[in-house]
């Protein structure tokens, strides 16, 4: 470990950050007593922080907004640092929907819902309580290649000066292996993304300064913060996030998930590798890419347990079952692999992450979920027309194409980190899978791959105990 010192403006105030950084090779563990476990549907998940204890008081759970809203309000600790349906709907229940969560800036289908009775919130908030979804609103870039020319919402409110794009709040924790901040990288400067060109010391200062821009926009919008936030607000809470390490400890089924030295747990993160390009498989010029990205339960293949050897068999999978890849932006037209068709990969060819899960380069994919095909009846429909053909595009969610204006970019979205998967079903950004089970059904039909009863079993498993 070492400590860098970074100093950078966000807005119109300069401050530093001294944080302690992954040296590339390793990272100390934290101190064993000062961490929050909490229950999940299939065991306990635990949270503990490199600086050995989780500080409560901080500005992250302080209230600096004007709509009683903090950070921790929509990035609960005992749901994976964000939320899941679940613990949402036990919110409205226990509050009859006057929790800090259900405000009308993005909580509510529309900002104009009538709230006035317990029922009419449950109709205004139905999408965050069936999905976990905040409502974020965008427009289309003026220079874009594309324009708005039609627009069908349910809850009448979205047009062409802002469209309803509904999201799942991302976690706030393992945030020191991200390569984009949110879902379509708005937070992070186009001209300066995080890349291996860069030094490590480089990205981590991007990444600082792009998760202290995010605590600035998330007080000012989703708390309708009136001063914003001070330089030292915005140090705390980056310091807080980037020092959070989440995942399942303990399954129902397999007991704890480091017995027998496996590696599952949040403390053993800290100690894991990562920087940005770290196992990837599409960069120029190609590092080296191991798809057995996932190595957390290795040593219980040959377990005498059936679950654990369960969770073995899982894993192996999500590392090595083929999967043949077509139709995936930021895939199949990329250069470096020869814009093919197709080509056979596995979930770690997206997932590549050494045992984390996401991508360890800022590669936003648009794998269909947000294509009209798929829109179901609670999701706003936008028809966008290409200005140089006019060809027509349906979608329910533009991306990152609103950060860029591109329209191949329609639809992109990057992936999450994986661990702490159990605690915050609903999956995908926009909820479109209830459970796991619903994760491999989407993954089937779209990649026309097959999961015998025992594999389905067998990924699920693995998926749970991270």
């Amino acid at each position: 470990m070492k400590v860098i010192n970074f100093c950078f403006v966000v807005g119109s105030a300069a401050f530093s950050l001294a944080i302690l950084a992954p040296s590339g090779t390793s990272a100390a563990p934290s101190g064993g007593d000062g961490g929050i476990n909490s229950r999940n549907g299939s065991g306990v998940a635990r949270t503990v922080s490199s600086a050995g204890f989780i500080n409560e008081s901080g500005a992250f759970f302080q209230d600096l907004g004007t709509n009683g809203r903090r950070c921790v309000t929509c990035h609960q600790p005992g749901e994976g640092w964000a939320i899941s349906a679940q613990g949402v709907k036990d919110r409205f229940d226990d509050t009859d929907g006057r929790d800090p969560i259900f405000r009308l800036v993005d909580g509510s289908n529309s900002p104009t819902a009538d709230v006035s009775t317990v029922a009419k919130r449950r109709r205004a908030y139905s999408m965050l309580l069936s999905k976990g979804l905040i409502r974020v609103e965008r427009a289309v870039p003026p220079t874009a290649e594309f324009e708005l020319v039609g627009v069908d919402d349910p809850y009448h409110y979205a047009s062409a000066a802002g469209l309803s794009l509904f999201r799942r709040p991302l976690p706030t924790t393992n945030l020191g292996f991200i390569s984009a901040v949110m879902w379509d990288g708005r937070e992070v400067d186009p001209a300066t993304p995080m890349k291996i060109a860069n030094s490590l010391a480089t990205n981590r200062a991007i990444l600082l300064a792009s998760l202290a821009h995010q605590s600035v926009d998330a007080t000012n919008g989703h708390a309708q913060g009136a001063s914003g936030l001070t330089p030292a607000q915005q140090q705390d809470i980056v310091d807080f996030e980037l020092g959070l390490a989440t995942a399942q400890i303990r399954d129902d089924e397999a007991g704890s998930l480091t017995s027998q030295n496996a590696m599952g747990g949040p403390e053993n993160i800290l100690g894991f590798p990562f920087y940005i390009g770290i196992n990837d498989n599409v960069a120029d010029p190609h590092g080296p890419f191991n798809p057995s990205a996932m190595a957390l339960y290795d040593v219980w293949s040959g377990s005498h347990d059936e679950v654990r050897k369960s969770i073995a068999r899982g894993q192996a999978l999500f590392n090595n079952k083929p999967i043949v890849i077509s139709g995936v932006r930021g895939l199949n037209d990329n250069p470096y692999f020869g814009s093919p068709a197709s080509f056979t990969g596995s979930c770690t060819t997206c997932h590549n992450s050494p045992n984390m899960g996401n991508h360890s380069l800022a590669v936003a994919l648009n794998i269909g979920l947000t294509d009209g095909s798929r829109r179901t009846a609670d999701m706003p429909l936008y028809t966008l027309r290409n200005k140089v053909t006019g060809d027509l595009q349906t979608t329910t969610d533009p991306g990152l194409a609103l950060s860029t204006g591109k329209r191949n970019d329609v639809g992109r979205f990057k992936g999450p980190i994986l661990r702490g998967l159990a605690t915050r079903a609903p999956y995908f950004h926009n909820g479109f899978a209830k459970d796991l089970n619903a994760v491999l059904d989407f993954y089937q039909e779209r990649f026309a791959v097959t999961f015998t009863p025992r594999e389905r079993r067998d990924l699920i498993a693995f998926l749970r105990s991270l």
